[in-house]
């Protein structure tokens, strides 16, 4: 069993980072809004996640080096590496600054169930204090954790967090034919939006760097490769179980709408009592603080992979790139700005990164000189074009939503 458990990796942490506040309240209003109809959807993001993540550590580890990485030392004329590490830099970079504050404040809207943080009025200005303690304590962890740490705690609060969610599912004693009946696909011009977005909030851009430079790291051999594949499958599937709980439950909340992710707790009291309430809060703010850890070591990782710098987690250039995405993070977070600029920008170039990152990373993996005996095999290859195509869907609806082309 010990053997088990060290070989496992850092799956985990990919969970840990694609279940976060933005989760949980399209996860909840999945479920408030259509019942159990999209639990079909959450199941096809998991099934998408698990094959591209599985092709992202399979190249960190064939290839030992990390997407960044690549990116940087791959033969092209130095226009088109240009725009791919821009591309890059805005989308997880620019992007992970601009979510961070949403992290950090869904992580006080769970724990503000337990206890209601002040707030300080400073020269005109408020500040959350409950945004600032939960983001210094990200940083400290941060700063001072090597991976291993950082993995086991991330470990503890994931289990944490799903406990809160499938114990409160399960709990709330849902109908389980209408359950079965949900992964029946169902689509019609009312949930492709719903469709959409929970498979965009599962299958994550910055979580396919985070893997392969976390993967390629744990294992230094290509005989490791079907222990990855454990670990990357067992993560993912046990992550997609807790978005399924999270959308069965909220099919029972009580609230006239959902607005904010206080309302995710608040609206099971009338039907599960404090005990929903304070579960449902926990595993929010567990949510709020595993993303707020993740966004900046997956970003840190980008920064310096694409700079060809140290990537441990106490070298000079990642401590500065934690500072630089926590920094702002907490800035926005604390100062309650909503960072709608950065946050345009990074819709944006996710939506354009999601298709690019895709076909780039189904290429790499074709590519024997790459790969060896390791590269895609056929059946595959003919998957991965299936996905190509759904990638281009998310990115035509996140370039959608910001320029409000009403596509679907």
């Amino acid at each position: 069993m010990k053997n088990i458990i060290e070989k496992i990796g850092p799956g985990p942490l990919v969970a840990a980072a694609f279940i976060g506040p933005g989760t949980v309240m399209v996860c909840t209003l999945a479920g408030f809004n259509f019942g159990y109809d999209l639990l079909w959807a959450v199941g096809l993001s998991i099934l998408i996640t698990v094959i591209l993540q599985e092709i992202a550590g399979r190249i960190g580890i064939a290839t030992g080096k990390d997407l960044g990485e690549l990116i940087r030392s791959q033969e092209s004329t130095w226009i088109f590496k240009g725009i791919q590490i821009l591309l890059v830099f805005a989308a997880i970079v620019i992007g992970n600054i601009a979510y961070e504050s949403g992290n950090l404040t869904g992580a006080r809207l769970g724990l503000e169930v337990f206890y209601t943080f002040p707030e300080w009025k400073i020269a005109g200005l408020s500040i959350e204090t409950g945004n600032l303690i939960i983001g210094l304590l990200a940083l400290f962890l941060l700063w001072f954790a090597n991976y291993h740490l950082i993995e086991r705690i991330l470990i503890f609060l994931v289990i944490g967090m799903s406990f809160s969610f499938l114990y409160t599912a399960l709990a709330l004693g849902p109908n389980w034919g209408e359950i079965f009946e949900g992964f029946i696909p169902k689509i019609n011009s009312e949930n492709t939006a719903s469709i959409v977005a929970l498979i965009g909030t599962t299958v994550v851009p910055y979580n396919l760097f985070l893997y392969a430079s976390l993967a390629k790291n744990k294992w230094k051999s290509s005989s490791s490769l079907s222990w990855m594949r454990w670990d990357i499958g067992l993560s993912v599937f046990l992550g997609g179980i807790v978005s399924m709980a999270i959308l069965v439950v909220g099919n029972f909340n009580q609230s006239e709408s959902i607005s904010n992710a206080a309302a995710v707790a608040k609206g099971l009291e009338p039907v599960f009592g404090n005990a929903g309430k304070y579960l449902m809060g926990f595993g929010l703010m567990a949510a709020g603080l595993t993303s707020s850890i993740t966004a900046p070591l997956a970003a840190a990782l980008v920064i310096c992979g694409l700079l060809g710098k140290d990537q441990s987690t106490q070298s000079p250039p990642m401590r500065w790139s934690f500072l630089l995405i926590m920094g702002f993070g907490l800035i926005f977070a604390s100062f309650g700005i909503r960072p709608v600029q950065l946050i345009t920008i990074a819709q944006i170039a996710n939506g354009v990164l999601l298709p690019f990152i895709s076909i780039w990373l189904i290429w790499v993996a074709n590519q024997k000189k790459w790969m060896g005996i390791h590269q895609n095999p056929k059946w595959l290859q003919i998957i991965s074009i299936l996905i190509v195509l759904l990638t281009f869907l998310l990115g035509i609806r996140a370039l959608s939503s910001v320029f409000n082309w009403n596509l679907f």
